[in-house]
């Protein structure tokens, strides 16, 4: 396994698309539904433990946890991790009639796990631990915005059936595997382009205009007929008539906020040469 684990892909990616989620979640939950199928229970499924390679193989692993489990027996120790924990085994820590809890536990460990690579984030979580532990057990969780303004119902109503607080209500693996979002492999057409692939769309389209009429002006030939039509047309002939316009005219460029060029129009000097001549000659007939 080159790449690593789960966690560490996530934590890169931030968030992973519907195709990546829908591949690394069959694989997973294939992996599950063997387990169940054996009467092995799993009870520590987390990102970090989930390995993976380039190709998005998994493999899981860290079977501290596991047992084996034969029906109708339940189990009731307290462990996994925090924010991956079942409702039920909450509530079975917490009551000592509780009749336990089963396989369906690792169901919603799939469910968290796939909200948190669609989202970026758990579906529960709280600075203070006890107030998460609360929201997994009365099951509050949001599809809040912007994250998942993109994603499809599809794959939203498959989390809603996997992080049901009641173990019966919860899908089993088989069923998971069986939904449409594992069946068919088109997403909605509101939710096939996020808003990165639109603004990444967008700018190479701008690259691609801007290389065109780029090549497109090197591809025209520099004709006399083109010089005398629109000389400005071509980069080189432009910089050299703006260079000697320059020499020649140069001096007239304003070079200072000090420098008032517009003087050098004005007509009043001329003027009053005009009224001191007129005063001279009224001066010479008296």
């Amino acid at each position: 396994m080159k790449r690593g684990e789960l966690f560490d892909y996530l934590t890169e990616k931030v968030t992973l698309s519907e195709k990546e989620t829908r591949c690394i979640m069959r694989s997973l939950l294939e992996a599950v539904s063997y387990l169940h199928d054996n009467n092995i229970v799993h009870r520590d499924l987390k990102p970090e433990n989930i390995l993976m390679d380039d190709c998005l193989n998994i493999k899981l692993s860290d079977f501290g946890f596991s047992c084996v489990l034969t029906p109708p027996e339940k189990l009731r120790e307290l462990c996994g991790t925090p924010g991956y924990l079942a409702p039920e085994i909450l509530k079975c820590s917490m009551d000592e009639t509780h009749p336990g809890y089963g396989k369906e536990v690792d169901l919603w460990a799939c469910g968290v796990i796939m909200f948190t690579l669609l989202a970026g984030s758990p579906p529960f979580w709280h600075r203070r631990q006890m107030l998460m532990l609360r929201m997994i057990m009365d099951g509050r969780y949001h599809f809040s915005s912007p994250e998942w303004d993109d994603r499809s119902d599809t794959v939203k109503d498959l989390i809603s059936h996997l992080l049901q607080v009641s173990p019966e209500r919860r899908f089993t693996a088989e069923q998971t595997l069986q939904h449409p979002f594992f069946q068919s492999h088109q997403r909605d057409r509101g939710s096939t382009v996020t808003p990165y692939h639109r603004f990444r769309i967008a700018a190479l389209t701008a690259l691609a205009c801007v290389r065109i009429l780029l090549g497109w002006r090197r591809a025209r030939p520099v004709t006399r007929e083109l010089l005398i039509r629109d000389p400005y047309g071509v980069k080189g002939i432009r910089r050299l008539i703006d260079a000697c316009a320059f020499r020649i005219y140069g001096h007239w460029v304003k070079k200072g906020e000090r420098q008032n060029r517009a003087a050098l129009f004005q007509n009043q000097p001329k003027a009053l040469l005009w009224t001191i001549g007129d005063d001279e000659d009224h001066d010479g007939e008296l």
